[in-house]
């Protein structure tokens, strides 16, 4: 009998000792894992080499031989004024000419864009802490609004130039300003303004924003996208950050 109720006692002690976790499984439990939180130094680098390598990219891509022309996003046509004239012109027999203009301009423009480079990492190395931070933790086209807000003007400036020269280069001011004479000559038509070099900066600018914005939201959605160690740090923390 005594027996018997020794075997029972074990029993009920080894079943009561297997409903708790040991001293080590606890302790095991408990640990989670920690997520490295990055220096606002890492922050700065981080951010302004995800832009450099957008920008650069960016750049590169539409300074290639049809970056432009070959790109239906960017390509560059008749500026919306100038359309009418256009179409009058093909009907008039004139498309060679009008297709000079439009293959002069994007030229112009891939040959434009192989300066952008130096001018946005130029902008991306003056951005603030605050500018930064403002970026990583925004929107996905965050960084492309802050170019736009804050540099166009001075992008524009730096530009005009190159694009100027770039649109003698390629021929695109004497071809544009013979379209427009051509068409001026049609009776009753509003004249068009020969001058085609403002149209076309802008168009070369809001061309690189819309590659830039791409780029952008490649880094912050594609795992891929982030090549270094410090992208993926900075940009792992924002993901964790933005969806708590």
């Amino acid at each position: 009998m005594r027996t018997k109720f020794l075997v029972i006692t074990g029993l009920l002690a080894l079943i009561t000792l297997a409903s708790f976790d040991t001293p080590d499984q606890t302790a095991h439990a408990a640990v989670q894992p920690t997520q490295t939180i990055p220096t606002n130094l890492e922050i700065g680098n981080g951010l302004k080499q995800a832009l450099e390598v957008a920008t650069g990219k960016s750049s590169d891509q539409l300074s290639a031989v049809n970056g432009f022309f070959g790109n239906a996003a960017v390509k560059i046509l008749f500026p919306p004024e100038a359309q009418k004239a256009e179409k009058t012109l093909r009907s008039l027999g004139m498309g060679k000419l009008c297709d000079n203009v439009i293959l002069s301009l994007n030229r112009a423009a891939e040959d434009a864009a192989k300066q952008a480079k130096p001018i946005f990492v130029d902008a991306i190395k003056h951005m603030s802490l605050q500018d930064v931070t403002n970026i990583l933790m925004g929107n996905p086209d965050a960084a492309t609004q802050y170019f736009e807000h804050a540099t166009t003007a001075q992008l524009s400036a730096k530009f005009k130039p190159v694009i100027q020269g770039s649109l003698n280069k390629a021929n695109a001011t004497k071809y544009y300003t013979d379209a427009a004479q051509a068409y001026n000559k049609v009776p009753f038509v509003k004249k068009l303004n020969p001058d085609i070099s403002d149209y076309a900066t802008q168009k070369a600018i809001s061309g690189l924003f819309i590659e830039i914005a791409k780029e952008e939201l490649n880094i912050r959605q594609n795992l891929g996208a982030r090549t270094t160690p410090l992208l993926q740090k900075v940009f792992s923390f924002a993901d964790k950050n933005k969806k708590s």
